[in-house]
């Protein structure tokens, strides 16, 4: 079945963005392969993100900026109550619920997806269990304040770590899979035990 995996940078104090949103601190020399960027780019064929993601890409576009390119274009998937009268080409706003959603998107034929954010949505999709792995790039950057990972909720999910790859520049590459929770077995009542012995 298709993964939905979170691929995301954070700063050393765990947050994916200011307040403002501003990612300056991203602004910085990278090593040869862009931190394998490339070649997980090839293993997806569809993205989803936020309003506030998609806001920043629109903007990205508007600057003129170039967005990584792949053997594939990826269709992309937004997030939002209010959807724009205009959207980008290659996006398609969703309405549906996400457990829904999700689970028709594993259903097609296809490669990975890419859960590119923001907080709220990764949450949204966390706390529906429809998030496989996480795929974090740990910036040697302390920035103080900002917008964490995960929109904060009363929660607690375990991790698996696949596995940890440290780049000349100092970024960490923390590779981790989401635990599903096992449903618990109902224990048998003494009366339907009793039942159960006597029909034996």
């Amino acid at each position: 079945m298709r993964k939905i995996i979170v691929y995301i940078a954070t700063s050393a104090d765990g947050f994916i963005a200011r307040n403002d949103g501003a990612v300056d601190w991203l602004d910085r020399p990278r090593p040869k392969g862009n931190y394998g960027m490339a070649e997980f780019y090839n293993s997806i064929d569809a993205i989803l993100l936020g309003r506030k993601t998609y806001d920043f890409v629109v903007q990205f576009v508007k600057e003129g900026k170039s967005i990584p390119k792949a053997d594939h274009e990826p269709m992309h998937y937004a997030f939002s109550r209010h959807p724009p009268k205009k959207v980008l080409p290659g996006f398609e706003f969703v309405k549906e619920p996400i457990k829904k959603f999700a689970k028709s998107l594993r259903a097609k034929k296809g490669k990975d997806i890419w859960m590119m954010g923001g907080g709220g949505i990764i949450a949204s999709f966390l706390d529906e269990g429809e998030i496989d792995e996480f795929i974090i790039h740990v910036i040697p950057t302390f920035i103080g304040e900002g917008i964490p990972l995960v929109a904060p909720r009363n929660r607690t999910v375990p991790l698996k770590l696949l596995s940890s790859k440290q780049f000349s520049d100092g970024v960490m590459r923390l590779h981790y899979e989401v635990v599903r929770k096992k449903p618990k077995k109902k224990r048998a009542s003494a009366k339907s035990a009793k039942k159960r012995r006597q029909v034996a």
